[in-house]
């Protein structure tokens, strides 16, 4: 029997990205190779908000789905909380494979350092390595770390790790188009370009008429639901439009993070009054909250990697027939433009425009976006990837 090593740090019931991409794609790869292989998943117990518990088991056997759990220390989101997450994930997956073998490594990362836990495996097992990367790492730190000195230790180890890891991949599928440049360096790889897609719980939800909300609702609402981070870059942009926009348009914003604490404080500065922040929610709850909305919202912080970035909110906002207002640049900007019928893009951090944008926006259209579930159902997308991975084993 062979074996597929599965690696992603965030898997079902985990509310994030990376659960919701690997979750259904690693059942389809199992499904399709019955029989004939296992695939073991290696990943962590819910930890993606501190806000956010949910029950799951430590190892759960699913006919040829094998999956582990790995338990992290308590943490919030600074770096050094997540460095430890990191290691102490990276110690126990190692230490869990000793004494097995495999035929194939998959890892699918948006931080480096799971693509990099792909690599040693691969090099200690002398098998293929199939990388599935979310987001350029050391692009977004370099950005994001501010401090000269901290930047001139540890973007070179970065880097050496980087290239290590990608050189070693025979295959490197790239979630986004815009991350086609960076990886030009890296000869002797085969590419591909399976992006995020729809889930079937959208796919199936059934909304209101987008004419009778704006009919019934005096009040705008403005939704957004996720990461409150640095990437995000709410307090930014949310105190500063709420404040412009006034009591007729009330922000709802569902989630966590380690900016949160600077979106409180902005929202304090400036007294606004039409903002509301609440806990993070599954995802039944949140359909509801997205059939209520006027507005669906989406930022990310005007950092320069961020321009080759294809957030996967972009393809659970478009399921639902109202507006996106989306504050992003690059490559997102151009991927909504061209691919999402009634959506609004402005620059990021921008709140004037936004504002002005969203007063500008014409209300109660129809909006019908089947050719987009269409094209990018995740099934689909999962199906075709889980196939490109097969030809490795």
């Amino acid at each position: 029997m062979k074996r597929i090593i599965y690696l992603t740090f965030y898997f079902e019931p985990d509310l994030c990205a990376g659960s919701f991409r690997n979750s259904p794609l690693a059942k389809v790869l199992a499904e399709k190779v019955k029989g004939d292989c296992i695939v073991e998943v290696y990943t962590t117990m819910p930890n993606r908000y501190d806000t956010y518990h949910a029950e799951a088991s430590a190892y759960e056997e699913r006919g040829n789905l094998i999956i582990h759990r790995i338990a992290l220390p308590a943490h919030e989101s600074g770096m050094m909380d997540q460095i430890k997450s990191f290691y102490t994930y990276f110690r126990e997956v190692i230490r869990l494979n000793k004494g097995k073998k495999a035929d194939l490594v998959f890892a699918s990362s948006s931080r480096l350092f799971t693509a990099f836990l792909g690599y040693i495996l691969s090099v200690k097992y002398k098998k293929p390595l199939y990388l599935d990367i979310r987001d350029i790492f050391v692009d977004t730190i370099s950005d994001v770390i501010k401090s000269p000195f901290i930047k001139f230790f540890m973007l070179p180890v970065l880097k050496l790790i980087e290239h290590q890891t990608f050189s070693k991949a025979v295959h490197i599928n790239l979630i986004s188009g815009g991350f086609k440049s960076y990886f030009h360096p890296f000869k002797g790889v085969q590419f591909s370009e399976f992006t995020n897609g729809i889930d079937d719980e959208f796919l199936q939800v059934v909304s209101k008429p987008q004419r009778l909300r704006h009919e019934t609702n005096t009040v705008k609402t403005i939704v957004y639901a996720g990461n409150i981070g640095e990437g995000q870059g709410l307090h930014k942009i949310i105190p500063q439009a709420a404040e412009k926009l006034g009591i007729g348009y009330q922000f709802i914003l569902i989630g966590d993070g380690g900016a949160k604490g600077k979106l409180l404080l902005e929202l304090e500065k400036r007294q606004v009054t039409n903002v509301e922040i609440r806990k993070p929610i599954q995802r039944n709850l949140l359909i509801e909250e997205y059939q209520k909305a006027d507005y669906l919202f989406l930022h990310l912080n005007d950092l320069e990697a961020f321009k080759k970035v294809l957030p996967s909110k972009i393809f659970e906002l478009a399921t639902f027939p109202s507006p996106m207002i989306a504050g992003v640049s690059g490559y997102a900007k151009e991927f909504i433009e061209r691919e999402i019928s009634h959506s609004f893009v402005f620059s990021p951090c921008d709140a004037e425009e936004m504002v002005q944008g969203i007063k500008e926006y014409p209300v109660g259209q129809e909006i019908d976006r089947k050719e987009f579930f269409n094209k990018f159902k995740r099934d689909h997308i999962n199906h075709a990837m889980a196939d490109s991975i097969i030809q490795y084993l």
